[in-house]
């Protein structure tokens, strides 16, 4: 079975990993490229104990790519800043966010049913921001989800998570729906894309989604920004408290390589570090 998985997989990634869309960001070169997956997969691996060999890389990085060399010094940083410690907000934004469209809420989307219809995990994560929206009206919101609905293709997560917010009295030309993305890497580059090209007033970027999935999310939107050369930073979160599942920095080093430009070798690091619940095919029976 795992061998099918892993076919199934390599199906996926031929199919639907689209090419990284253009950005301000220098492209890496080869050496560049391999430095920057071999620093993530050793601070995905030992954390603050890679701190040397981080720096040994980035000092590689800097002979052979120096302009990228400065923005994944600033992304590793964050990194660390995340994982040190990231203050969760449950249930609703906090005071003190921007009263203004300069704030925008990104929603992660979640696996839909195989009909579908939305599971639970994304209902709750939709009050969230239901909650959050309406304690900041002036907010932009990005619904952030591609098409994962087994029985059912036309069906998107950020399709049914905006139709949800509308039902429920939000405006709908406070929405924006990303319906492209099939992993978290992709939310953050395709949400940047459209916020780019639609509200490039936007400087201020809440994360909302179920609390294992905030650190990753916060550490993914903040790199691309930081690729990006973005005017936008991500200033706080909200989450769903979820009875289970969790994200390892490992799953999170896979998505930084990722946001590098090779989707191939970030889905080979989430098959092998995948530990989150109910999501196929990772866990097809």
């Amino acid at each position: 079975m795992k061998k099918a998985v892993s076919l199934l997989l390599c199906l996926m990634a031929a199919l639907f990993f689209l090419p990284r869309p253009a950005v301000a960001a220098e492209a890496l070169s080869p050496e560049g490229q391999e430095t920057v997956e071999e620093m993530a997969v050793y601070y995905g691996s030992y954390g603050a104990e890679a701190t040397q060999a981080v720096e040994r890389l980035l000092k590689r990085l800097r002979v052979t790519d120096p302009v990228p060399a400065g923005k994944w010094e600033k992304i590793m940083e964050l990194w660390q800043n995340v994982q040190a410690g990231l203050t969760l907000n449950e249930g609703i934004l906090p005071d003190g966010l921007a009263e203004t469209n300069e704030l925008c809420l990104v929603v992660l989307g979640f696996q839909l049913n195989p009909d579908g219809s939305m599971r639970e995990e994304l209902v709750e994560r939709l009050k969230v921001a239901l909650a959050s929206a309406n304690k900041y009206p002036n907010a932009r919101i990005v619904c952030t989800g591609g098409g994962t609905a087994s029985n059912e293709p036309s069906a998107t997560e950020a399709g049914r998570m905006a139709d949800w917010l509308v039902e429920n009295g939000i405006a709908p030309e406070r929405i924006i729906v990303e319906d492209k993305s099939l992993t978290t890497a992709q939310n953050a580059i395709y949400t940047f894309e459209l916020l780019e090209a639609l509200d490039p007033q936007v400087r201020q970027i809440a994360i909302i989604s179920s609390d294992y999935h905030i650190e990753t999310g916060t550490l993914l939107f903040g790199a691309e920004a930081i690729l990006r050369d973005s005017g936008a930073e991500i200033v706080s979160n909200a989450a769903w408290h979820a009875p289970s599942g969790s994200l390892p920095a490992m799953f999170q080093a896979g998505a930084l390589i990722e946001l590098s430009g090779n989707a191939e070798t970030a889905f080979s690091i989430y098959y092998d570090t995948y530990d989150i619940h109910e999501l196929p095919p990772l866990h097809a029976e």
